[in-house]
């Protein structure tokens, strides 16, 4: 079992910058592929960033490359997502997922965190 924990949401103006982190409950972290998703009020979920266990391959949705970075840090078993240059559009909620697969496939992630609101206001 892995627990995730997601913490760094807030309120924040367009252009504006946070950093999501998420930590898991886990002596196997390095065990798992990590990713972030979001959803927006009345949409579906869907992916945002992913890195692998060894944090040597990153994979981004086009709507957030070059403004969000995900990274991990496997001896405090977490991992982040910094959100530069942030829009409107990017308010949701957002979750941090563990799966044994790289992958941008959300029944391929098997622990998810309880998410964390982000509100961009333009």
């Amino acid at each position: 079992q892995v627990q995730l924990v997601e913490s760094g949401g807030g309120l924040v103006q367009a252009g504006g910058s946070l950093r999501l982190s998420c930590a898991a409950s886990t002596r196997t972290f390095t065990s798992y592929n990590m990713g972030w998703f979001r959803q927006a009020p009345g949409k579906d979920r869907e992916f945002v960033a992913g890195i692998s266990w060894k944090a040597d391959i990153t994979d981004y949705a086009d709507s957030v490359n070059g403004r969000f970075t995900i990274s991990r840090d496997n001896a405090k078993n977490t991992v982040y997502l910094q959100m530069n240059s942030l829009k409107a559009e990017d308010t949701a909620a957002y979750y941090c997922a563990a799966s044994n697969m790289a992958t941008r496939r959300q029944y391929e992630y098997h622990y998810w965190g309880q998410g964390t609101q982000v509100i961009v206001s333009s």
